[in-house]
């Protein structure tokens, strides 16, 4: 582009040095278009009006004074009196005339980039304030941005409106909490080639995890249409994970996707109506499938590494995809504010300390939980009925309502998805929000009871009355590490990323029944054969399940990748023990389409269940989608961290057959680093330990079946429960037996069963006899930990 004029800067011109002349916004979309366009990464050609411009007109039109009457003394508390006030300085602004010679600067420079995209080409008008997208505050959607601009005539006008949205309700009060002072702010535009995503999709992505703060994940969002709905949460959008350490090594492969209703779509008007814009009902087609395909995602995610290599922080983009020439574009990018700047060595863990009826669910913003009373507003006009400390209900929560949302115990949605501004700034003043609940303004009434929970995983639920909750904090700066490696038992994907803050050496149980049942709820058998499945009903919800997946299989198989794949993410590289399936007959049975493949028996607890299924005709094909599951984590995902292992195998030979098979099935033992671990919960794993050992690469001992096998007490009976007991003379002995014979052979011992969360003698006594390591629930690893590391003192270890 020519040499700029002296309001005007193109986008290769500009650093992020530039922000007190273009602000953040327009200084990134400089920086990223001069230095990261060589690496790939795709910015739309534009050009910034500088914060002097907005000086420039105010000056010639002697508005200072009058703004100052206007700001002076705004009172923030009062929501009447600043939005009159606000009011009054917007049309100020908008009042001023835009200089003869500003004008002119503007449309030749709309001329030249005309030039270079062709006479139709329309454009993005975005302000960019100069105290905006800082490390430490990200002023999001405080301004206004308008798309689709077509002509000079429009431009300027967008453009005195963007000048005048510096004066916001939301960016006074904003600018009042965060102490910046109005007149020392300016605001730039930045005018950019229109990405025509109405003809696809756009979104926000971030390069760590929102909510949890893990910083090995690029998250992305999107929906269908131009980004606002995303951005301002008017819809539920896709979501997609890919794992940052793996993806650099090569490796390329989404590792987890939600699907979205995105009911609406935004797209630009017919010319039937005054506004640029408007929103449609999506079909429902595009509602069943992703707004993107794995290869964009991925494109998504190499621009984001580069993004956040070239920034050396992480960081928030915006993204959208041409419909015309099907590029991705970056269209802005600003440093994550929240979860970033959280105090890495302090843990914070709330607990729901009783349980409650869940009345509405929806996406969880935030670890936190709230209780408090409900006040429902469907109008921002009724804001001011708002009181400090009440739940805040909302259709949806757009940064207009930012100063009840600092007052507010907790904030609930109908819509929303968990990067849009209001759960930018809900995690920004640290209030739990669950968002999207697409229901929550009819459920919930004003006066009603309420506690919010964000501390369950990704699903935040909002119970019914106030219920008991605690919070724990533990600074873990100088917590060593005891020699017995503190492991997880762990199930739930969705706890992944949060539980990997925790002190720990690795996952030592993660079980892949929770998986099925919560993220498939199908039975393997009943998707590779539906034919068997004689009910009409049943086969209706199969195919509803499976309808976006080429074959049936493929659904089971990459559910169960991307719910394993997870929890090894989060816990990359430390080893992550990954149990195959371990249903009984009864449990497969309530599966979808499970009564038709599985049998009655009198006690399914020590009936057809573990081993004995893998190579049996009725379940051989259900184990062998397990399988191909577990080969994709490891061999797509590139997650080698992965340790599987086989439960309930009662014989040598069976542990032979299991191998085979397992080999069979493109899952060979020691294969590119492969290992195999086996339960060690059936008397005879003990008694036969060194036949075992020639086979397996390390043990597992699960206390509570060899509690029941060793006693003779069915767990799944009542009238016996009294004399389940894992502290028994002769379990203890059972359980020494087996380390003593792992430590002989020369292979891991751990144990994962619930005895040592539960029983702090127990946690001790495995200490005291050598065990390599111990799993435990989540939330009894800080108190064991330490009782661990107390003991080996006293030991002197």
């Amino acid at each position: 582009m020519s040499t700029s004029c002296q309001y005007i800067r193109w986008f290769n011109e500009l650093t992020i040095n530039d922000i007190p002349l273009v602000g953040g916004k327009n200084a990134s979309l400089g920086e990223m278009y001069r230095e990261l366009a060589g690496q790939g990464v795709i910015v739309p050609n534009g050009f910034a009006i500088t914060a002097e411009a907005y000086r420039y007109m105010l000056d010639k039109a002697g508005a200072w004074e009058t703004l100052h009457e206007f700001l002076d003394v705004v009172d923030d508390a009062d929501v009447s009196d600043l939005a009159r006030r606000a009011q009054q300085a917007r049309d100020l602004v908008y009042a001023a005339p835009l200089p003869d010679d500003l004008q002119q600067q503007i449309l030749a420079a709309f001329g030249q980039l005309q030039q270079q995209y062709g006479d139709d080409l329309t454009v993005a008008v975005r302000s960019s304030a100069t105290a905006e997208d800082l490390p430490t505050a990200s002023f999001a959607g405080q301004q206004d941005t308008y798309l689709n601009i077509r002509g000079g005539h429009a431009l300027l006008d967008a453009c005195k409106r963007c000048f005048a949205s510096l004066f916001t309700d939301r960016a006074i009060h904003y600018r009042l909490d965060q102490g910046f002072d109005h007149f020392k702010i300016g605001l730039s535009i930045g005018v950019m080639k229109m990405v025509r995503s109405d003809l696809a999709a756009s979104g926000v992505m971030f390069s760590l995890d929102t909510e949890s703060g893990f910083k090995d994940a690029v998250f992305i969002t999107g929906a269908y249409g131009l980004g606002e709905n995303v951005v301002q949460g008017a819809v539920d959008p896709d979501e997609f994970y890919v794992h940052k350490p793996t993806f650099a090594q090569g490796y390329r492969s989404v590792l987890r996707r939600v699907l979205g209703a995105k009911k609406i779509k935004m797209v630009y008007s017919d010319g039937r109506t005054r506004e640029p814009i408007r929103n449609i009902a999506t079909a429902p087609e595009e509602r069943g499938r992703f707004c993107i395909d794995d290869a964009d995602v991925l494109t998504l995610a190499d621009y984001a590494l580069k993004i956040e290599q070239h920034y050396g922080r992480p960081m928030d983009m915006e993204w959208a995809k041409d419909g015309l020439d099907g590029q991705l574009y970056i269209v802005q990018a600003r440093p994550e504010t929240v979860a970033s700047q959280l105090a890495g060595n302090v843990l914070e863990q709330f607990q729901l300390n009783q349980a409650g009826e869940v009345i509405v669910k929806g996406h969880a913003t935030g670890s936190k939980i709230a209780a408090g009373r409900a006040r429902v507003i469907d109008n921002v006009a009724k804001l001011h009925t708002f009181k400090p400390g009440e739940v805040l209900v909302a259709d949806m929560t757009t940064p207009d309502w930012e100063p009840v949302m600092k007052a507010a115990a907790a904030i609930v949605t109908n819509r929303g998805g968990r990067t849009c501004h209001a759960a930018i700034i809900a995690r920004e003043l640290g209030v739990p929000a669950v968002i999207g609940c697409d229901n929550a303004t009819v459920v919930l009434e004003t006066g009603m009871d309420v506690t919010v929970s964000c501390a369950e995983g990704d699903m935040g639920k909002v119970y019914r009355g106030l219920l008991d909750f605690s919070v724990q904090r533990t600074d873990l700066a100088h917590m060593p590490r005891p020699k017995t490696k503190i492991m997880l038992n762990l199930g739930n994907p969705e706890l992944a990323f949060k539980h990997s803050f925790l002190p720990n050496d690795g996952v030592g149980l993660a079980r892949m029944e929770f998986i099925i049942t919560e993220y498939i709820k199908a039975h393997p058998m009943a998707l590779i054969h539906p034919e068997k499945v004689a009910d009409d009903g049943e086969l209706l919800k199969l195919r509803e399940l499976t309808e976006a997946y080429d074959r049936p299989e493929e659904f089971f198989i990459q559910r169960l990748a991307e719910g394993v794949g997870t929890i090894a993410a989060a816990f990359y590289p430390k080893p992550v023990v990954v149990r195959m399936s371990d249903f009984k007959t009864n449990e497969y049975a309530t599966l979808l389409g499970g009564r038709w493949f599985e049998r009655d028996e009198a006690n399914p607890m020590i009936g057809f269940r573990g081993a004995s299924r893998y190579v049996h005709p009725a379940y051989a094909e259900g184990f062998a989608l397990e399988c191909a599951a577990m080969q994709r984590v490891r061999e797509k995902m590139g997650l080698k961290n992965m340790v599987l292992m086989i439960p309930f195998c009662r014989r040598v030979e069976e542990a032979r057959k299991v191998l085979a098979y397992m080999a069979e099935c493109g899952l060979q033992r020691g294969r590119d680093g492969l290992e195999i671990y086996v339960m060690c919960e059936i008397p005879n794993n003990v008694i036969q330990i060194d036949a075992f050992a020639e086979l397996f690469d390390g043990f597992s001992i699960g206390s509570n079946d060899l509690t029941q096998l060793t006693l003779g007490v069915d767990r799944d009976s009542e009238i016996v429960a009294n004399d389940f007991d894992e502290r028994d003379p002769g379990v203890k002995e059972m359980i020494r037996l087996a380390v003593e014979g792992c430590r002989r052979n020369a292979k891991h011992s751990g144990l994962c069963g619930q005895a040592p969360s539960d029983y702090p003698e127990m946690a001790e006594y495995l200490v005291e006899i050598g065990i390599d390591s111990m799993s435990l629930n989540p939330d009894t690893v800080l108190q064991t930990t330490q009782r661990i590391l107390d003991l080996e003192q006293r030991l002197g270890r």
